[in-house]
């Protein structure tokens, strides 16, 4: 299967993944170089990429479009922060994104029951709570519900107005926390990143929600894996509950009950979003749709 790339993602070159070596998904050729166009049986459109050229940017031929070829519209950011969506109905035949209902889903990452599960072991914690941010903005939900709540409780800040945090320590640092500030940028249907997987999860810090309401987290993850805003009538009120659970080792240890079942993937950008197409292209044969409205579907 031939993939092509119109946009290297924020246009930052990169070495093309072996598909076949990292996730076993064999006969797969990427490649970014735009005189493959016409042997190739998918292009995929980078969403921000696309917002930055524009509509001329998009492949214009000769050749023209080939009959058979998939254009894919690719996005991970939520629709808070999508512009430009309303032109592009009826340009592309297929969707990925982190919405479960898109053509190729490709979340931020996942939960899955390995052969035979290894003894999980929480690390020593001699902190309470902890919040990466580097997109602050008094604005959005997630500000305006930590200033209410760091009236009641310790919470250490780092990133854009807080503690410095050494490149790639995310991981290391929140895992001497008991608690994570797991709080998305804007509420949105699936719209779950990083911040729970890896900066929580993959932490071993319990993750404190404020994103898609809680029956659309439970559909990724077992409901007692972590604590939402929404489970509390106040901030004051989350406060006290993670005070009680500081106090409480039983209690807290619940929270990793998963754990004796699951292990935490934490999805690579970019190299598995190609590779999964490739294994989609494979996997859908001839079939062939147009996105009519894809402004609506994505903001809905």
């Amino acid at each position: 299967v031939n993939v092509l790339l119109w946009w290297e993602p924020f246009g930052r070159p990169r070495r093309m993944a072996d598909c076949r070596r990292r996730y076993n998904i064999s006969g797969c050729r990427l490649s970014a170089d735009r005189s493959r166009y016409g042997e190739a049986q998918a292009v995929l459109f980078h969403h921000r990429d696309l917002v930055l050229h524009g509509a001329e940017g998009l492949p214009r031929g000769p050749p023209p479009r080939p009959p058979r070829q998939l254009w894919v519209w690719m996005n991970f950011e939520s629709p808070s922060h999508s512009p430009g969506l309303r032109g592009l109905a009826g340009l592309f035949n297929w969707t990925m994104s982190y919405r479960r209902d898109s053509d190729v889903f490709v979340p931020y990452g996942y939960l899955y029951a390995p052969p035979a599960p290894r003894p999980f072991v929480l690390p020593r914690k001699t902190r309470l709570v902890a919040w990466v941010i580097s997109n602050w903005n008094e604005e959005h939900a997630r500000v305006r519900y930590y200033r209410q709540l760091k009236e009641h409780l310790a919470i250490d800040v780092y990133g854009a107005r807080g503690l410095a945090l050494a490149e790639g320590s995310v991981v290391e640092t929140v895992s001497a926390y008991k608690f994570y500030l797991a709080f998305e940028n804007s509420q949105h249907t699936d719209y779950i990143t990083e911040k729970l997987w890896r900066n929580a999860f993959a932490a071993s810090a319990v993750p404190v929600v404020l994103g898609p309401h809680r029956a659309n987290y439970e559909r990724f993850i077992p409901p007692d894996s972590f604590i939402h805003v929404d489970d509390f009538p106040s901030p004051r009120l989350l406060a006290t509950y993670l005070k009680f659970l500081d106090k409480n080792k039983p209690n807290y240890r619940r929270y990793f009950a998963w754990r004796k079942k699951y292990e935490v993937h934490v999805t690579s950008f970019w190299d598995e979003h190609f590779c999964k197409v490739c294994e989609a292209v494979r996997a859908a044969g001839n079939q062939i749709k147009t996105v009519r409205n894809l402004a609506s579907w994505f903001e809905s």
